[in-house]
């Protein structure tokens, strides 16, 4: 693995780096010491609004290629932290991203993962160890919109009843350690009925929420900047 091209963006470093066999993937380092990781070459959940999954799954890294991310870009940049958030759904390649955590974690860092939350088993486990947080996105509360933004991320009502029973069995700490993510997207789940009822769903599992403002999607899902801070 090598990097091959690097983008300065703001406060952000875009970095791509190409894997043995030609795949490329992409790092980023952000908040002057945090690195986000893929996990995968392409994503299975195909996210309507995110361009790295439009190909599908290409393939699972393995452990030793998530390592790398972070051995090569420490080269360039200050890392204490790795946020399990590039490209791949971390979950679907659980025990390389595994193995992987747990090189990061004898090296000090801070960890923290995204995921849709599929599967259910391998989100269990994550909950479960020492991470630094678990962001899961949600992005819709009513199953036929997330499966037209999120076609193959699985059911939504069977993720809120797991963590429905689960969260009250972690430790006040732990779960302050999860929130959800909310994608706002317009004329999708962006009406004061849907915004409600995601705070409902917030306030009875105990977990604070974060609403992510999108940048590049279908225009008929764009919402302004006015909307977004309202």
């Amino acid at each position: 693995m090598r990097l091959v091209e690097r983008i300065d963006s703001g406060l952000n470093r875009l970095l791509l780096f190409e894997l043995e066999d030609g795949y490329t993937v992409e790092g980023v380092h952000f908040r002057d010491d945090t690195l986000c990781v893929s996990t995968q070459v392409g994503c299975s959940v195909r996210c309507r609004f995110c361009a790295s999954g439009k190909p599908g799954l290409l393939r699972n890294l393995s452990a030793e290629e998530i390592i790398r991310q972070y051995l090569i870009a420490r080269e360039v940049f200050p890392i204490r932290r790795i946020a399990v958030a590039g490209i791949g759904e971390p979950l679907h390649n659980w025990e390389n991203v595994k193995k992987a955590f747990s090189f990061f974690r004898k090296e000090g860092l801070r960890v923290s993962f995204y995921t849709t939350g599929y599967p259910i088993r391998a989100l269990d486990e994550l909950l479960s160890i020492p991470h630094n947080g678990v962001s899961i996105s949600i992005h819709a509360l009513r199953p036929d919109r997330r499966r037209k933004i999120m076609p193959f991320a699985g059911p939504v009502e069977r993720l809120l009843e797991y963590l429905r029973n689960r969260l009250p069995l972690l430790s006040r700490r732990k779960r302050k350690k999860v929130s959800l993510a909310y994608l706002l997207l317009g004329g999708i789940n962006d009406s004061p009925r849907d915004l409600f009822e995601l705070g409902n769903v917030a306030k009875e599992l105990g977990v604070s929420i974060t609403l992510l403002y999108p940048n590049e999607v279908k225009e008929e899902w764009a919402i302004g900047e006015e909307r977004y801070e309202r």
